[in-house]
C-alpha cells in the first residue's frame, strides 16, 4: 500500500468510527493480520464476511486483545501498533523496539507485555496511554509469551526452538522482574497457561509432542501428541486447542492432556486463539481464516488475505 492509499483509507475510517462501533454490537469480530498488505481484516463471526479493512504499518504479524485494544507487532519495522477495537482505528504507534514478536495482556485490560526478540526483553506497555513503561531483560530471542489468569506470572519461550523458558514476576504490573530460567525436556516453541492456572502447556519446535507442567511444582504431568512441530496452543474452560501448521490439524485435549478430537484445517494454520466461544486459526501460506466452535468443529474457512499470521477477537466497549 502506498502513502496516498494509506491516507485515503485512514480518512475514510475517520468519518465512520461511531457507525462501526454500532456494527460491532451485532456480534463479535475477528481481526486478522494481512501480513503482505499492510492492514488488518475485520471479519464477522461466525459468517466469515469481511466488514472492513484497517490500514496499518507494513508487516503486521502478531495481534492480541488487551482490554479494548488490539496490540499489533511489526517485527520487521521494530514497531507496535495499538488499535482501538470498538472503532477500529490506530490509536498509537510505538517505536524503539528491535524485533517485537508476541503479546500477553494483563487481566486489568491496561497493561500489555510484548517480547522483543532482538533485545531479549519483555516490554511493558500502558495500552490506554500508548506508553512504554518498562523493559526487563529475560534472555535472547524472547518470543512466545503467556500470562497466568491471576496476572502475576509470565512464561516466555526464548526462541522458536527454545532451550530455555523464562519465568517473570508481574505482581508489580508496570515493572516485570525475571525470576529464573529453566530448560524444558525438549526445544520449546509456544507456551500457554490454562484458565485453571495450574496446567502450563509447552509446545515443541523439534518433535510431535507437547509437555504439560504443573505450575506449582514444575513437574511434567503429561506428554500429549501434537502432530508435526511447531505447534501452538490456546484454551477454553477445561480444554486445550493445539494446531500444527505443517500437518494442517487442530487437536482438542482435556487440560490433563487426554486427546478428545482432531480436525483438519488449512495447511499453514500455525497460530491459534480462543475468545468469546470462537476458535480462530489463520493460514500463513494461504491467507485463510478458519473459524471453529469450542468443540473444534469448522464453521467457516474464508480467504481474507494473501498471507495471515495471526488473529484475535474484538468486541464493542
Amino acid at each position: 500500500m502506498n502513502r496516498r492509499e494509506f491516507v485515503v483509507a485512514a480518512a475514510s475510517l475517520a468519518f465512520a468510527p461511531s457507525a462501526f462501533a454500532r456494527s460491532l454490537t451485532e456480534g463479535p469480530v475477528a481481526l486478522v493480520t494481512a501480513d503482505l498488505e499492510a492492514r488488518l481484516v475485520a471479519v464477522a463471526l461466525p459468517s466469515g464476511r469481511v466488514r472492513r479493512y484497517v490500514p496499518t504499518l507494513s508487516y503486521p504479524r502478531s495481534i492480541e486483545t488487551v482490554g479494548h485494544t488490539a496490540v499489533v507487532a511489526h517485527p520487521e519495522l521494530g514497531a507496535v501498533s495499538l488499535v482501538h477495537s470498538p472503532t477500529l482505528t490506530v490509536a498509537h504507534v510505538l517505536h524503539g523496539f528491535d524485533e517485537p514478536r508476541y503479546t500477553a495482556g494483563h487481566p486489568d485490560g491496561r497493561h500489555a507485555y510484548v517480547t522483543d526478540a532482538g533485545r531479549g526483553e519483555v516490554v511493558t506497555l500502558d495500552v490506554l496511554r500508548g506508553r512504554v513503561l518498562h523493559r526487563e531483560r529475560v534472555g535472547p530471542l524472547a518470543r512466545h509469551v503467556t500470562i497466568n489468569p491471576a496476572g502475576r506470572t509470565l512464561w516466555i519461550a526464548l526462541g522458536s526452538k527454545a532451550r530455555e523458558l523464562a519465568i517473570v514476576d508481574v505482581s508489580d504490573r508496570a515493572r516485570p522482574r525475571l525470576v529464573r530460567r529453566f530448560r524444558p525436556d525438549f526445544l520449546a516453541h509456544d507456551v500457554g497457561v490454562a484458565p485453571d492456572g495450574r496446567h502450563v502447556w509447552v509446545s515443541s519446535g523439534d518433535r510431535d509432542e507437547l509437555l504439560v507442567y504443573d505450575s506449582r511444582t514444575g513437574k511434567v504431568l503429561a506428554r500429549p501428541s501434537g502432530d508435526w512441530p511447531p505447534q501452538h496452543v490456546t484454551f477454553a474452560r477445561g480444554v486445550a486447542y493445539v494446531t500444527s501448521g505443517w500437518s494442517g490439524t487442530l487437536r482438542v485435549h482435556r487440560l490433563d492432556g487426554r486427546a478428545l478430537t482432531r480436525t483438519v484445517v488449512p495447511v499453514g494454520s500455525y497460530n491459534v486463539q480462543h475468545a468469546d466461544g470462537w476458535v480462530l486459526t489463520p493460514s500463513l501460506g494461504h491467507g485463510k481464516l478458519c473459524i471453529l466452535d469450542e468443540r473444534g468443529r469448522v464453521l467457516r474457512s474464508e480467504k481474507v488475505a494473501r498471507s495471515s499470521h495471526d488473529a484475535c477477537v474484538v468486541t464493542a466497549a
